[in-house]
Parts: structure tokens; sequence; C-alpha cells
């Protein structure tokens, strides 16, 4: 059976755990050679060790750690990832954190700024690294994680939630500016996961993220959430060439019918659906407000 991602090779970042680790896992399954990047050494490590062997005879697993926040950590990532694969045709942004959670009053700025810097800053700069090299070959799939804070406010982590927003707008942007270069990006919105982000919110408690939230991250972990081969298979499509031409979309892996977007390639091309957008009145059924 001809594996959907044979022959390609991929750049993912935040690879050491969580969906990150399992795009990683789905892609090498998938017969793609990957670089896996994150910051912790240790994991980024036993995560190589795990996927190595999954690799057939004509796909590399290699690992470098890095700081996706920091340019020349960036810069240097890329240039190395370029070096071993020539060729290099995705770019998984998957590295995220919460940060702070509480009152944006009572959160600390420096880790405030650091959750925008992880979130947003590391997903362009990612970006911007390795598009030039992508523009040269004319093709390229650029795949990036979205979460709840892009379409829905998240009392209690302002940073996290005003970075996913952020995040899904550039990628939107983007995508238009590298439409002539036949460069795909799109946003994935996994669902709701049973990972380190889970726990985190369970262990800060309800006093800091709110009693709403807490009581919906219990539920999530007691009755199960989204499976994250949902999310996988969605990255895996995203950086497929079944995907070619679908490009600037924030796509639900759990709600939105993605293994049968190619047949509307073109309706989508010339309108806003699977996208950030202002609501107005009449979107909701009312008839004032209109000029």
């Amino acid at each position: 059976m001809t594996k959907p991602l044979a022959g390609r090779s991929a750049l993912i970042a935040g690879a050491s755990q969580g969906l990150g680790r399992e795009i990683a896992a789905a892609y090498v399954g998938g017969g793609a050679s990957v670089m896996l990047c994150a910051r912790d050494a240790a994991m980024l490590d036993a995560t190589l060790t795990e996927l190595v062997p999954l690799a057939g005879a004509c796909q590399r697993v290699v690992a470098r750690q890095c700081d996706v926040s920091k340019p020349d950590q960036v810069s240097a990532l890329v240039e190395a990832a370029l070096a071993t694969f020539p060729a290099l045709d995705i770019l998984v942004n998957s590295a995220g954190i919460y940060g702070p959670k509480g009152p944006v009053e009572d959160n600390d700025w420096a880790t405030w700024v650091q959750a925008i810097e992880i979130n947003l800053y590391g997903a362009v700069l990612l970006c911007r690294a390795l598009v030039p090299h992508l523009k040269r070959r004319r093709y390229g799939k650029i795949v990036q994680l979205s979460g709840g804070g892009a379409t829905t406010p998240l009392p209690r982590l302002s940073a996290y939630a005003a970075a996913k927003a952020a995040v899904v707008r550039f990628a939107e942007t983007l995508a238009h500016e590298l439409v002539p270069y036949r460069i795909d990006v799109n946003c994935i919105a996994p669902g709701v996961l049973n990972t380190r982000m889970l726990e985190e919110i369970l262990a800060a408690g309800p006093d800091v993220v709110g009693q709403d939230f807490y009581d919906r991250s219990k539920r999530q972990k007691e009755s199960g959430a989204t499976p994250l081969a949902k999310g996988t298979a969605l990255a895996v499509y995203l950086a497929s060439p079944a995907s070619d031409g679908i490009t600037g979309r924030l796509l639900s892996a759990v709600w939105d019918p993605w293994p049968d977007l190619a047949r509307h390639k073109e309706a989508l091309a010339g309108s806003d659906i699977y996208t950030l957008r202002r609501i107005v009145p009449k979107d909701r059924g009312e008839d004032w407000g209109e000029p």
C-alpha cells in the first residue's frame, strides 16, 4: 500500500510529547523522514529512540534541541534541517504552552510574554526561516496547531488565547502571500485532548483557572477526550498531495469533513469558510446594525 507521505521530509516543532509526538509518529508511519525539535533534550531523545525503529529503509529520523522563541536557535535549526533534508517540504508548528493562569492583572508579565513568544513568535520565526527554501522549490506544506483560544475566549488563560488567535490570522495571511508558490498553510483545531496541558489546568485548581473551566477539564479527564489520532490524521492529510490547493483554513479534526475537501477546492478558494471572521447582526438573524 502506498504511504501518503512517502518521499517527503518534515520539520516538526514541539515533537517530544503530546500531539506533536503523535504527529511525528504518524508522519514516520506515513513514509516521511522527519527532524524532531523541542526544548527538553531528555524528552526529545526519548522520543527519537522510540521513533527511529518505525522508519523504513529510505527514511531518516533525527532530532535537534531548539527553543522556537529564540531567533538564533531557529535559524540554526532550519539550517541543520535543510542540510539533512535538502528537499524538505513540510513544516509542523506544534510547540505550545498555556503560560500563566489566572486574571491577567495577576499574571507575572515575564511569563505572559514568554507564552506569546513560544506560541506566536515561535510559529512566525519558523515560517520566516523556512519559507525562502519552500519558495525556491515552489511547493510546500505548513501545518499549524491551533487551540480553543483561537475561536473562543478563555478567561484566565489570556496569553494562550491571544497567541492562538494571532497564530490563526497569521497563517491565513501567510497563506495568501504564498499562493503563487503552491505553498499551502493551514491550521488544525484538534479538539479537547488529554495531555500534559490538561494536567496543568487540574493542578492549578478552580481558584486559578475558574470553576467552570476546571469542572469541564475534570469531566474531560474522567469521561475521555478527543482521540489524538483524529488530529494526527488531519495533520497527515494536510501534509500530503491529497490536500494540494487547500490553504488558509482553520480545520476541526473532529467536526469538519476534511477527507472530502479536495472536492470543494474552488468553493473554498473564493470564500471565508473555515476562517476567522467578525460576526455581524444579520449572522444571528438581527436586522439592526446594517447601513
